[in-house]
């Protein structure tokens, strides 16, 4: 298939966004015809992506000066001290503010790359390669750059976007089948927010999606990005409408943060139970029919991923849980936001509940 192009168009920023099959190799080409010029470029590369991958880079950008940091990425190592290392090479070696900071890993390395790029010297240039599902349909797309802390995640950030961002499909050919679920999360969450058509999409061919057929997973990545693209046109800042990308994420990031962020359980899978959970209670407040709430649960089971979350945690769990849970970015009281599903295609954002209603709700789905 040819390369697809979607266009971001922000109050703050425009860029393209490239969807395809080995275009990496013609990176320079693209930056060309985007009018994005650079003297030197600091490549920021997760550890674990292919050295024949990174080469194709490096190939394009033959007539640039390249300096190299590798970045172990994970949520643990998404912490300001990483952050200050780049920074640190971007000061010694003189970087203006007409250079480019280049990212080639997933959404934890775009993310840290992107927010040092916006530190220094108040903005250099932004380019990001995203190389997993996850940060093909999600994180690379709408600005939004940061870090956790010991208090949850992503609690230190800013929105920056990116001059340009290239998703080659053929970074994702390496990944194990739990880094692709980990992607569809995203993706199914997005088709349960905006769109029941590609819902239905997904429904049908989720078999062909997650063994990377070339129509299926462009089509599926394109139509993901198309939602987002919406949502962060309209609102770019999380005022109001984006707070629905959201739905299943204040459940995630708490299930993450209880596990201190382990291997037991990556992001897309958080936010899978996150969806779950946030069905159930959905369905709890009479807002979602059993009907449509038993039908997105089947479709969640094709995956064959736990779906219950006394699979991972236990009633012990249960005040870190609800810590986590008050430090979410979405609250602006003593109460949790949360954002629930009234049916495929339709959220309602703003549902503030006291802590003890959500306790006693997890409390049950621990115990059962």
């Amino acid at each position: 298939m040819k390369p697809i192009k979607i266009n971001i168009k922000t109050k703050s920023d425009n860029y393209p966004i490239i969807i395809g099959s080995n275009i990496i190799k013609n990176l320079n080409q693209y930056l060309d015809k985007n009018s994005i010029n650079f003297n030197q470029c600091l490549l920021i590369i997760d550890k674990k992506v292919g050295n024949n991958m990174i080469l194709k880079v490096i190939k394009s950008l033959k007539k640039k000066r390249i300096s190299k940091f590798f970045f172990n990425a994970n949520e643990k190592n998404k912490n300001i001290k990483n952050v200050y290392k780049i920074l640190n090479i971007l000061l010694n070696k003189n970087f203006s503010r007409q250079d480019c900071v280049i990212t080639i890993g997933g959404g934890i390395t775009g993310d840290v790359g992107g927010f040092a790029a916006s530190l220094y010297k108040r903005g250099l240039q932004f380019i990001n390669l995203p190389t997993t599902l996850l940060s093909q349909v999600d994180s690379s797309i709408g600005g939004k750059t940061g870090v956790n802390t010991k208090e949850g995640k992503n609690l230190l950030g800013n929105f920056y976007q990116p001059k340009i961002v290239l998703s080659d499909t053929d970074f994702l050919k390496s990944l194990p089948l739990r880094e692709i679920i980990c992607g569809y999360g995203e993706i199914l969450k997005h088709s349960l927010i905006l769109n029941k058509t590609f819902y239905n999409y997904l429904d049908k061919n989720i078999e062909q999606i997650l063994n990377l057929k070339s129509s299926f997973i462009q089509k599926a990545i394109y139509e993901s990005c198309k939602i987002k693209k919406v949502v962060v046109e309209k609102d770019e800042k999380e005022k109001g409408i984006r707070k629905i990308l959201n739905f299943g994420h204040t459940f995630a990031h708490a299930y993450e943060a209880t596990l201190g962020y382990s291997k037991k359980l990556n992001h897309g899978e958080a936010v899978i139970l996150g969806i779950t959970t946030s069905l159930k209670f959905s369905l709890n407040l009479n807002l979602i029919k059993i009907k449509e709430y038993k039908m997105i649960i089947k479709h969640i089971r094709k995956i064959k991923l736990p779906f219950n979350i006394n699979k991972k945690f236990s009633s012990k769990d249960l005040n870190k849980i609800l810590f986590f849970m008050m430090k979410d970015k979405k609250n602006d009281s003593k109460k949790i936001n949360l954002i629930l599903l009234k049916k495929v295609g339709s959220t309602t954002i703003n549902n503030y509940f006291d802590t003890g209603k959500i306790k006693n709700f997890l409390k049950k789905e621990l115990i059962n």
